[in-house]
């Protein structure tokens, strides 16, 4: 059949630009709804993830979109934050002309869907050490976390902050920066660290030694419902390409 006799729809359906909206768009209900990618901005995970992984978070790891289960101690997991507790990644974009409203509308749309767009300025990535109903502190004689009071093993752990038995620990004049006092997870809330927990802004920076925390109140806590979903595998750089424990 000649381009002339094919009809306005079959000529609009085979037309590059149309797969290419096409693509896009099954990209993006794949992102919103199946698995998100997204970029790491920080050090905070290190070693574990480096800044500029791009890493694929599996949104049904904890039920559907709209139904949220509850993540296990552990688990590695990017959430929204709600408030301007947590520090959150840069955007500068202002819009003040048509063709900045243009870039700002395009980083949204195609960065998003890349991982890095502005839309993930509000979200971050963390390791779940406290689930509801958990009772947090630190440190031990060794200086570990106690879940429950029980030490937790943490072989991921990157450049903790110091302690040092009778010299620098929770019981000296000078406290060790590591300790905080018992902390219990309320209900659909979690407790969560960075795995490079000596340069992490994590839940508990106000509360460890030297800002005289009172309670649960020092804490930046993580919502259940918003946890976006637990990271599944790490797929750049390729180098890097596999699952991340």
């Amino acid at each position: 059949m000649t381009e002339e006799r094919r009809s306005p729809v079959r000529r609009a359906l085979s037309h590059p630009l149309t797969h290419l909206i096409a693509a896009t768009l099954i990209l993006a209900l794949t992102q919103a709804f199946v698995v998100k990618l997204f970029r790491v901005p920080s050090g905070s995970m290190e070693q574990t993830l480096e800044i500029g992984d791009r890493i694929f978070v599996n949104r049904l790891a904890y039920g559907a979109p709209v139904v949220h289960g509850t993540p296990d101690n552990g688990d590695i997991v990017v959430f929204h934050t709600q408030d301007d507790l947590w520090p959150r990644s840069s955007d500068t974009s202002n819009g003040s002309s048509a063709l900045d409203g243009l870039k700002h509308a395009a980083r949204w749309a195609l960065g998003d869907v890349l991982g890095f767009g502005p839309g993930t300025r509000h979200m971050i990535v963390k390791r779940v050490i406290g689930t509801p109903g958990q009772t947090v502190e630190c440190c031990d004689a060794e200086g570990r976390l106690m879940i429950d009071g029980v030490p937790l093993d943490e072989p991921y752990v990157f450049e903790d902050l110091p302690f040092v038995a009778r010299e620098l620990d929770c019981e000296t004049e000078q406290r060790s920066s590591r300790c905080f006092p018992p902390i219990e997870v309320p209900a659909d809330r979690l407790l969560v660290l960075g795995d490079h927990r000596g340069a992490s802004s994590d839940a508990v920076s106000h509360c460890r030694a030297g800002t005289e925390p009172t309670g649960a109140e020092c804490v930046r806590w993580v919502r259940t419902e918003d946890v976006i979903g637990e990271v599944l595998v790490r797929v750049w750089p390729l180098g890097s390409l596999g699952g991340v424990e």
